[in-house]
């Protein structure tokens, strides 16, 4: 990445394909912007603290002996994102889409915006998919992946990353939703686990389907 090669190349044809596109299709801009602006962490963070209380709430009313694994585990991963980030900004330096010389006080590498939305709207879905009922967690899951990738793609039709950058963020926030999904196999930690038998399970209208 830092280095270039044909990877940089194909990256850059990329970014152009989608530039043109955009000039191509000025009515698409507005609608671009909103979603870039969907990985603005004053709207993902929200988001996700509703989702964890709602999560909490559902879990301790279902009388989840390990109600809070899931939400810790949530909430850790949000919070490791931005070093990450961070970090990996400042080891990799790379320029703006279109520019080779990198800005000294900012990397594009990976997309900040597409692994806020992606992590933080990611694991919203996960902390509330094992309290829906099997339509709705479909429906929430496809939606969540698909309003990941449009954040990630409008970043790109907008011209604020290269392609790259925003399928790092992907890759990354896959790393992070995987412990999160992985804790919710714990015994007692989401409805329908193996472990205790949960309180009001039976009755309770926040039950899988």
């Amino acid at each position: 990445m830092a280095a270039g090669g044909r990877l940089i190349r194909d990256d850059g044809r990329v970014l152009r394909a989608f530039r043109d596109a955009d000039r191509a299709h000025p009515a698409l801009s507005t609608p671009a912007h909103v979603l870039c602006d969907l990985g603005d962490i004053e709207v993902a963070v929200p988001v996700l603290l509703a989702a964890l209380a709602a999560s909490v709430v559902l879990g301790r009313r279902a009388g989840l002996p390990r109600w809070w694994a899931v939400p810790a585990a949530a909430t850790l991963a949000m919070c490791v994102l931005p070093v990450v980030v961070s970090l990996v900004k400042s080891g990799v330096d790379r320029p703006a889409p279109g520019r080779v010389v990198p800005d000294p006080s900012y990397g594009y590498f990976p997309s900040g915006h597409t692994a806020t939305s992606s992590v933080g709207f990611g694991l919203a879905a996960l902390v509330l998919l094992p309290f829906l009922r099997a339509a709705a967690r479909a429906a929430l899951a496809a939606g969540t992946a698909v309003l990941a990738l449009a954040v990630g793609a409008a970043l790109v039709w907008c011209g604020y990353h290269w392609p790259l950058d925003v399928v790092g963020s992907w890759l990354l926030a896959v790393a992070l939703l995987s412990p999160v999904a992985a804790a919710r196999l714990l015994p007692g930690a989401v409805p329908g686990r193996p472990g205790k038998q949960p309180r009001e399970v039976r009755s309770s209208s926040g039950s899988p389907g």
